[in-house]
């Protein structure tokens, strides 16, 4: 049992198909399906249940797949280490769509500038799936909002922001000098997908205040609810950094009076990993910039 054959392994156990992990390792298939018949060979056992389009772990697939993780996070984390000058190599960085487009290219351009041999890697996904990256040392570190709902790892806030309310021009608020969040009630909402957090923060913030804000349309990008309320399909809240790289003069923005929806943006990661001299020195820089926003 070699390395290539656990990460060939581990391919095909995540696209559940021999043709696709084929083409994301870059080798022919009957190069994969040899190396994979090879190491049942060795384990006396199959690890892959064949099905007409798919396989699925058998019982003995399950207790590979967990080990494999293991061994090759070490090795990786062992070559890391070995390597560690805390000038090059990579920072594996994920956030969140709602702030990956809106945080962090300024912070990439001063962090590439600080080290230029260092290489930036970004992942934009759901908080589910950076979680479960981060626990699986596919990621060193992930920019979220909180809470983050996950054991056994480290999270370091960095700021919190005010939730701005975004209207259609001609919406009949816009004139007001102050608004409620009672004045808002009668208006439906246009959300992003259940997947995203930021619709979990609207609906929370609405409810600790008896109001269920009605969600007429849903979409997956940000920018798209953005126009939406541009076009009068509803209004919505937005994180302040959007608003802040927004030049549409079609959408206006208001502060809810009172208590203000806001949300808190964290970075995360594994504390069981290792983390390189660079990678602590990226969580710094963010660090940095959170003591320079105060």
């Amino acid at each position: 049992m070699d390395f290539d054959q656990l990460r060939y392994f581990l391919s095909v156990a995540e696209q559940q198909n021999f043709t696709r992990a084929a083409e994301k390792l870059g080798i022919s298939q009957p190069a994969l399906s040899r190396s994979i018949q090879k190491l049942e060979e060795e384990l006396g056992q199959p690890v892959f249940e064949r099905k007409t389009r798919a396989v699925a772990l058998t019982e003995a697939g399950i207790l590979l797949q967990s080990r494999a993780q293991q061994v090759l996070a070490i090795l990786r984390d062992t070559k890391a280490e070995i390597t560690d000058d805390g000038k090059s190599g990579r920072v594996r960085l994920g956030a969140i769509p709602t702030i990956a487009p809106y945080f962090l290219p300024e912070a990439l351009r001063q962090f590439s500038t600080a080290f230029p041999k260092s290489v930036l890697v970004v992942q934009e996904n759901t908080t589910d799936i950076l979680l479960k990256n981060l626990t699986q040392g596919e990621i060193d570190l992930a920019v979220l909002a909180l809470p983050v709902p996950a054991r056994y790892l480290e999270v370091d806030e960095l700021f919190e922001e005010e939730l701005l309310l975004v209207l259609p021009t001609d919406h009949p608020l816009v004139e007001r000098e102050t608004i409620r969040l009672v004045d808002v009630e009668p208006y439906p909402f246009v959300l992003l997908d259940e997947a995203h957090c930021l619709s979990d923060n609207i609906i929370s913030f609405c409810r600790q205040r008896s109001f269920q804000p009605v969600a007429v349309e849903r979409t997956s990008q940000l920018a798209m609810v953005q126009e939406l309320v541009s076009l009068s399909h509803g209004i919505s809240m937005v994180p302040a950094m959007a608003r802040q790289l927004d030049q549409s003069n079609r959408r206006v923005y208001r502060s809810i009076s009172g208590k203000k929806p806001t949300r808190t943006v964290a970075v995360v990661w594994n504390p069981y990993r290792f983390q390189s001299r660079l990678v602590k020195a990226f969580r710094e820089h963010l660090n940095q910039r959170k003591r320079r926003s105060r």
